[in-house]
């Protein structure tokens, strides 16, 4: 007789986590905030090749209710609102970009040196940093308005500078869990440059946090740009955006209500998404989110079990 050869069991195979792209696809808000702002990104880009009417054109329908020939109405000297509106896309969408990514250099470059640096370069940077703060986006915004001029360059300049030096804050406290991790500690002693290890490994395990702040200097971008606006800081006459209709309503508010709604109601929902969307990436990016609710839920499961046994 032969004999039975044994084989040894195939070792399990570890299950490879989803890409973040795919955990954010099965989210429902992630993907109903990426569905609004690729709206709005779509009626940015159709704005620049048509509009039902000119945005800048005074008509004589004034305070026209909405209807077929105009879809929101139109204002105090006849303008078409919805082209207003859809031409406004256009700045939200530039200044959140723009903020955003000027926010990420400026929050990027103060957390890295105030954490990765020699202790001369440290301090001197995080007091910077505490005195930046100190000074709040407005006051950045007026002090560039009154060199400058208003304009959306400033708006953009402002939010970038004042959200990104916030950003460093929340940055720097995820450097240094970082940088005294094992896998970065065993990098440095492997002899591998610091700007190796700040790509390689710093930078990678700092994106949830870090796109969770550009998502909020995206979303406050939205705000500020209305409140500077308001001010008269902000977009000038000749630009159209959400803000500067807001602003150009604030006499006709109690009068024309609607009016003044559809541009606010951009904002607050262009807003929501930013901030729908920066909530599900981290949770798509971080994998220790997921790894506690699946733990939450286990455990919810086991609590239900054992109270129905008893």
């Amino acid at each position: 007789m032969s004999a039975r050869v044994s084989h040894p069991e195939a070792p399990r195979r570890r299950r490879r986590r989803p890409g973040a792209g795919r955990l954010l696809l099965r989210q429902p808000i992630g993907v109903g905030a990426l569905v609004v702002l690729a709206g709005v990104v779509l009626a940015a880009l159709l704005s620049l090749v048509w509009t039902p009417y000119d945005p800048m054109a005074a008509s004589s329908r004034l305070w026209a209710a909405p209807s077929p020939a105009h879809w929101f109405g139109t204002d105090q000297i006849g303008r078409d609102i919805f082209s207003r509106v859809l031409a406004g896309s256009r700045v939200a969408v530039q200044v959140a970009v723009f903020s955003a990514l000027l926010a990420a250099v400026v929050g990027l470059a103060f957390g890295a040196l105030s954490t990765l640096t020699t202790r001369w370069v440290r301090e001197p940077v995080a007091i910077l940093v505490d005195v930046l703060i100190a000074f709040p986006t407005l006051l950045i915004a007026m002090m560039l308005a009154a060199t400058f001029g208003g304009s959306l360059a400033v708006v953009v300049v402002a939010v970038g500078i004042g959200y990104g030096v916030g950003a460093s804050r929340v940055l720097r406290s995820e450097f240094r869990i970082v940088a005294g991790a094992d896998y970065v500690l065993a990098a440095e002693a492997s002899g591998l440059s610091r700007s190796r290890i700040l790509t390689r490994h710093v930078l990678p395990n700092i994106a949830p946090a870090f796109i969770v702040q550009l998502s909020l200097t995206m979303a406050l971008s939205q705000l500020a740009e209305a409140g500077l606006s308001y001010l008269g800081y902000g977009a000038p006459t000749s630009v159209i955006s959400w803000g500067r209709m807001l602003a150009e309503m604030q006499d006709h508010v109690t009068t024309h209500p609607l009016a003044a709604f559809w541009p606010g109601a951009a904002i607050a929902v262009t807003v929501l998404a930013l901030n729908l969307l920066g909530d599900a990436l981290r949770e798509a990016t971080d994998p220790t989110l997921g790894t506690s609710r699946s733990a939450r839920r286990r455990g919810t499961e086991s609590a239900g079990a054992l109270s129905l046994g008893a």
